[in-house]
């Protein structure tokens, strides 16, 4: 199985994380960070709204087997 790693700044705060580039969620085509989705996701949730969804994969993730 191959998967792709990318790493850019996030466009919600500008921090620099790595992600895969198919999977991550994204406005306007700019990389939001799993930090940023949350926060969003549950500003949503308060007003009512549905979360948007975060695809498995999206992130990587800190551990390495």
């Amino acid at each position: 199985m191959a998967y792709m790693t990318a790493m850019a700044k996030c466009f919600g705060c500008n921090r620099t994380f790595s992600f895969n580039p198919v999977r991550v969620p994204s406005f306007r085509g700019e990389p939001v960070c799993e930090d940023c989705m949350t926060i969003v996701n549950e500003k949503r949730k308060a007003a009512g709204l549905a979360p948007h969804p975060i695809l498995e994969g999206a992130y990587q993730s800190e551990e390495v087997a």
